[in-house]
């Protein structure tokens, strides 16, 4: 266990759960968007729906949206903020079978049409899972450089992004694959020890069957409002 798990996070409170894992559930979707979003439909589930109200939780998912930190003392305004913004955002429920009691869905839509749901969970100590992206089973935490590529399930793409991150001497911590079906739909997760160059990302926009790729790189500043 690290001394952080014990301590917890440097954070707006009230909870670490409720409000900085809600924060940082809100931030991973906006990087994952590319851009602070212009419309969003934030669903809560479980113990968010039931409690996240006094806890603040609906507040901290705008607030990371708005691309703020857990420990940002504007996160209890974040609603007046987004209005400022031009964020056009809901908050609703919604009953997950199966999920974590601390899970929320996000569907996002930016300045240019783009489209992007996420289902992330906080499950404790401010560290989150994210468990879906468009509808595809993922886990990651958001704690390393992670390289998430989507793609039709057909041979060769796994060799291409594992090659052209050895290309550029990034070592891969770990890595997941998921799909819809086979020849389907498919979803690569690759946590690295290196930053993710733009260029990279934009080479492998460039694949023939590579349908989306977004890099999460943790040096990246994040600009808030």
């Amino acid at each position: 266990m690290r001394l952080f798990d014990v301590l917890g996070p440097v954070m707006t409170g009230p909870s670490s759960s409720h409000t900085a894992g809600a924060v940082r559930i809100g931030l991973t979707a906006r990087k994952l968007l590319g851009e602070t979003p212009k419309k969003a439909e934030i669903l809560l589930h479980g113990s968010f729906a039931a409690t996240g109200r006094g806890h603040g939780t609906d507040r901290a998912l705008v607030a990371g949206l708005l691309g703020m930190q857990p420990d940002d003392e504007q996160i209890p305004g974040s609603f007046a903020l987004a209005k400022q913004a031009g964020m056009d955002f809901r908050i609703g429920t919604v009953v997950l079978r199966g999920a974590h009691p601390n899970t929320a869905v996000l569907r996002l839509e930016g300045a240019d049409g783009r489209r992007l749901e996420v289902m992330g969970a906080s499950i404790g100590g401010g560290r989150i899972n994210i468990c879906q992206i468009d509808g595809i089973t993922t886990n990651f935490g958001g704690d390393h450089n992670t390289l998430i590529v989507h793609n039709q399930d057909t041979p060769g793409h796994v060799a291409e992004v594992t090659t052209a991150l050895s290309e550029r001497n990034i070592n891969i911590a770990t890595m997941q694959l998921f799909r819809s079906t086979a020849g389907g739909y498919a979803v690569m997760v690759l946590e690295c020890d290196q930053p993710l160059p733009e260029e990279l990302i934009e080479t492998l926009r460039g694949r023939p069957g590579i349908v989306k790729v977004t890099g999460l790189n943790l040096e990246t500043p994040e600009g808030g409002i």
